[in-house]
């Protein structure tokens, strides 16, 4: 099994498991053993999960403003547990393929194996969600077209992602690529770096 089908499998498995209750409260019933890679991947995309029905209900045009703040306030908190688990997964690669001595002219990847991986979870929920869309008996035979015809788009790229990725993941362990772990940085949620927050201090 190639790493990309072990974190599809997994992504799918936390989004079933998700849509048991479709429920953003519900507690995430992890099965993997905590510290594993395993667990890790199912914990991103249940927090992708999470986040992308978050995103549906803010987008209520009735939704009461200071539910809506609240929401926002949450979808951010979430978006720094997403980026913190990304470099989790990061570290994991990292160390994984520590000892690799790079080839002279190994090169650098645009975006590490985790990122890359972080748009596998997403595509994981496009797929899903489009698959509903296109099997909903409520809807018109031209919206179900038309999703099937996106479905066929997310598919192949689903593909193409996966093999990508797997590739990465080969030049690394051969040596053709190299990786480093980057911390996002992001200065925003930072106390001493937002003037907004800082200036309140």
């Amino acid at each position: 099994m190639t790493f990309t089908e072990l974190a599809y499998s997994i992504f799918r498995r936390a989004i079933d498991d998700y849509h048991l209750t479709d429920d953003v409260d519900a507690p995430m019933p992890c099965p993997y053993e905590s510290g594993t890679i395993e667990a890790d991947l199912y914990r991103k995309n249940w927090i992708d999960t999470v986040q992308w029905h978050l995103e549906d209900i803010i987008r209520d045009p009735d939704i009461n403003p200071v539910e809506a703040l609240a929401l926002k306030r949450r979808i951010d908190r979430s978006n720094q547990e997403r980026t913190d688990l990304v470099e989790t997964i990061d570290s994991y690669f990292y160390t994984r393929y520590h000892d690799i001595l790079p080839l002279p002219g190994a090169t650098i990847n645009t975006e590490s194996p985790a990122w890359a991986v972080d748009r596998l979870s997403i595509l994981a929920l496009k797929i899903y969600h489009m698959q509903e869309q296109a099997g909903r008996a409520d809807a018109t035979p031209q919206h179900r077209q038309a999703c099937n015809r996106k479905l066929d788009v997310l598919l192949q790229q689903r593909a193409d992602l996966s093999t990508a990725i797997d590739q990465l993941l080969d030049d690394i362990q051969a040596g053709r690529k190299y990786m480093r772990v980057y911390k996002q940085m992001k200065m925003y949620n930072d106390v001493d770096t937002n003037p907004i927050l800082y200036g309140k201090k």
